[in-house]
């Protein structure tokens, strides 16, 4: 008799454990359904209710250049071509010279006279004629030529720098993209001469108020 009383003392030990194990399964299940529903929510209400930062002078997001550059530049060595097909002589100095100052200069600035607009994009586009801080790097004379020509082609997404496949020729995208993979050389005069010279804006173009076309709002 006492040992049946026993046995089912036993079982009904277990049974209680059993349903406190069951219970506690279920509430560590139940938490993480709800901590999967609750994330995208937040995300969700961040994004529209919050303060992203969306402006230049925002701070940047922790960890944000390291999650867009990294796999940029893994792209960038998986994708670049190794071969040269231009020489890097003065007709392909002056004609990269020309292609620069009409499609680069805005952005990246003129031999010894960096951009002021570049300096306020983000990330901010480097200036391509001045030396690195303490090297004798200049712009990005220490890539290699590929890596710039993979650039000017495919444009990096999200940081104002434009494809230009579908603007330039094969040819004018490696002759500018050889001439600043030797911005840190002596370059020949007729390329100085045209990078050294500000960019020509017309300033004697004035608009009256009257005249003054309205102003079309794009962003809402």
């Amino acid at each position: 008799m006492k040992s049946g009383v026993r046995l089912s003392f036993r079982r009904v030990v277990r049974m209680i454990v059993k349903s406190e194990v069951t219970a506690e399964m279920l509430r560590l299940l139940f938490g993480i359904v709800v901590g999967i529903l609750i994330l995208p929510l937040a995300v969700w209400l961040w994004l529209t209710r919050g303060h992203p930062p969306v402006a230049v002078a925002d701070a940047a997001l922790p960890f944000e250049r390291v999650i867009t550059s990294t796999p940029l530049h893994a792209r960038i060595n998986l994708e670049l071509p190794k071969t040269v097909p231009v020489e890097a002589n003065e007709a392909t100095f002056v004609a990269g010279a020309h292609i620069y100052r009409e499609q680069c200069a805005f952005c990246h600035g003129v031999y010894g006279n960096p951009s002021k607009v570049g300096r306020q994009m983000f990330p901010d586009a480097p200036p391509l004629w001045e030396k690195h801080p303490g090297e004798d790097v200049v712009g990005v004379s220490d890539d290699p030529p590929g890596e710039t020509y993979w650039k000017v082609a495919n444009g990096i997404r999200l940081s104002g720098m434009p494809s230009y496949r579908q603007v330039l020729s094969e040819t004018e995208m490696w002759q500018v993209s050889v001439l600043l993979a030797n911005a840190d050389k002596p370059l020949p005069p007729a390329a100085l001469d045209l990078l050294k010279q500000p960019l020509n804006f017309d300033s004697t173009l004035t608009v009256s108020p009257a005249t003054k076309p309205a102003v079309t709002t794009l962003f809402k």
